[in-house]
């Protein structure tokens, strides 16, 4: 009790000795703590929203993975695709450069792949181009003369189509004997004329006999008919434009029958035929499905002129040639992986395979040894997909502080190591530069770059938000005042609207927004509740009106 009473006697003390300099100190913490309160109840029942304009700009994703220095240089080459090898430039003992072109495999299909992709972009473009014209520019003429001409590609394509099957069904078509053990084997076959108009494949079946009256012949199969035998003028065989004549010769004792194919599958003609016939039904099939879409297209945006096109079907639109520009580029890298190169510069140590062999992403086509470094990481299952032969990384060592080496993805192992129920695959890292520093052994960091984008609209992941499995950020229909009391985020008691957004490549810090927004637009990036803007306003304050720590006057001690 006597402390606490000297203490308090030394404070009045020091008071009355500075009795100018206490009382300005109390106006002074009298008037903060006023400031202070008013602040508190200014802000307490506001939110307050921190803005950002959406601009455009780069954003990376990449994979980070661990390991080691590795201690040997051989790195064995595999593809990514499958596909039959067509041609092996290379054998044990040849020098190969860095991106040098070692093994190809047939890439039929996948060129095939590309060119669809192309096609599909280019038709998205065209709809998306003629939604974001102006209604009035619009012409009914140019949507029906569209429509009218993908109908005429089809009826055009209907008349290839008939003209190659009546070549076909017209290859090198002759009477042969029906049997070469009826007597019409020794006989001169007749001469069959004129071009088969009908659309059956078959065959004509014709019986010669003789009557008292002459030589007769019954035609069964394809038609049925009668008539008689003629050695000086073709006779119709039916009605399909055939004609049949007789040699002057032509004596028939007994029956003789003879078959008229159609197609003759025996012509020397008929393989090129039946090939010609095939491409063009492929052709067909392709006109018609393009054709059809055109008209489906073009007969939608006859019926949206007057109306015109809405904002969702161009963010549907502009969506669509996002997609297809994506499929696009990935149908270029898929074809670029049917030629497998030299990831840098070595000595081919073997080539195990040959041409007409057929190759997947298991097979080693060949070995390379090379005196570059290389790096040895671990990845996980979910990882590895994501990773690319060639894709660029950056090396990073524990014993080298502020360090670092560029490299690319050399080899990729196709199967895992399973350690405790996890999956993990090696990844092999070729150095672009050589540093005597670096030493086989050490321990290695590597962030490898799966996926750049350029000139891409990029927003804070803070802005996004999900909701029933769709994304959106928020807006204002108007721009929020700038905040003027020193505090973060401008304060509204007006909800911002939700703004359905199509984000696209993310990483740790940014996202991509491919559709719902432009660029300029302001949204919300943080939200800052008035519990939070109270809890801010204080700590400014050094706890005035709330916690009352670290109080404003110093008072010595002993």
């Amino acid at each position: 009790m006597e402390k606490i009473m000297s203490y308090l006697q030394k404070i009045k003390d020091y008071a009355l000795d500075h009795l100018i300099s206490s009382i300005v100190i109390l106006l002074i913490v009298v008037g903060v703590g006023y400031w202070g309160y008013g602040k508190i109840t200014s802000t307490a029942g506001d939110t307050r929203y921190v803005l950002s304009a959406v601009t455009k700009g780069t954003i990376v994703s990449s994979i980070t993975g661990s390991g080691q220095v590795s201690v040997s240089s051989q790195i064995d080459l595999k593809p990514n695709v499958s596909g039959t090898i067509t041609h092996i430039y290379v054998k044990p003992g040849d020098q190969a450069g860095s991106g040098k072109l070692l093994f190809s495999l047939d890439s039929k299909d996948a060129q095939k792949t590309l060119r669809d992709a192309q096609i599909n972009l280019d038709a998205a473009n065209l709809s998306l181009a003629k939604l974001q014209e102006p209604a009035d520019k619009l012409s009914v003429i140019q949507y029906q003369n569209a429509i009218a001409a993908a109908q005429d590609a089809k009826k055009n394509q209907d008349l290839v189509v008939k003209n190659a099957h009546s070549s076909f069904l017209n290859s090198g078509i002759v009477a042969v004997p029906k049997s070469t053990s009826t007597s019409s084997a020794n006989f001169t076959a007749p001469t069959i004329s004129g071009t088969y108009t009908g659309t059956t494949e078959g065959s004509y079946d014709i019986l010669v006999h003789n009557s008292g009256s002459g030589a007769y012949l019954s035609v069964s199969g394809l038609e049925n008919g009668s008539g008689t035998v003629n050695t000086t003028t073709p006779v119709a065989l039916g009605t399909f434009g055939l004609y049949i004549q007789f040699p002057n010769n032509y004596a028939s004792s007994g029956i003789n029958e003879w078959t008229v194919a159609i197609p003759n599958t025996q012509a020397s003609s008929y393989g090129a035929s039946y090939n010609s016939y095939q491409l063009t039904l492929q052709n067909q099939a392709q006109v018609n499905t393009d054709s059809d879409r055109t008209i489906i297209q073009n007969t939608e945006a006859l019926s949206k002129l007057q109306s015109g096109a809405d904002v969702l079907d161009i963010q549907t639109a502009q969506l669509t040639v996002k997609q297809k520009e994506n499929a696009l580029q990935d149908a270029r890298d898929n074809l670029s992986y049917y030629n497998i190169v030299a990831p840098f510069e070595g000595t081919v140590a073997s080539v195990p395979v040959n041409v007409g062999e057929t190759a997947s992403s298991g097979t080693i086509l060949g070995t390379i040894i090379t005196t570059k470094q290389l790096a040895t990481i671990s990845l996980n299952e979910v990882d590895v997909a994501k990773i690319k032969l060639g894709q660029k990384a950056t090396l990073t060592f524990d014993a080298i502080p502020n360090f670092s080496i560029a490299g690319e993805v050399a080899q990729i192992d196709t199967v895992g190591t399973v350690t405790q129920g996890v999956v993990t695959y090696n990844v092999k890292i070729s150095f672009d530069n050589q540093d005597s520093t670096v030493k086989p052994g050490m321990s290695v960091s590597a962030s490898i770059i799966t996926n750049v984008k350029q000139d891409v609209l990029v927003v804070p992941n803070s802005a996004v938000k999900r909701q029933g499995g769709s994304s959106y950020v928020e807006m204002f229909d108007a721009p929020l005042p700038a905040p003027t009391d020193g505090l973060p985020g401008s304060i509204s008691t007006i909800i911002p609207n939700k703004i359905t957004v199509t984000t696209g490549l993310s990483n740790n810090s940014e996202t991509e927004i491919v559709s719902g927004i432009k660029e300029g637009d302001e949204i919300v990036t943080r939200t800052i509740l008035p519990t939070a803007a109270k809890t801010a306003t204080s700590s400014l304050l050094g706890g005035a009106g709330g916690n009352r720590g670290g109080g404003a006057v110093r008072i010595p001690g002993n």
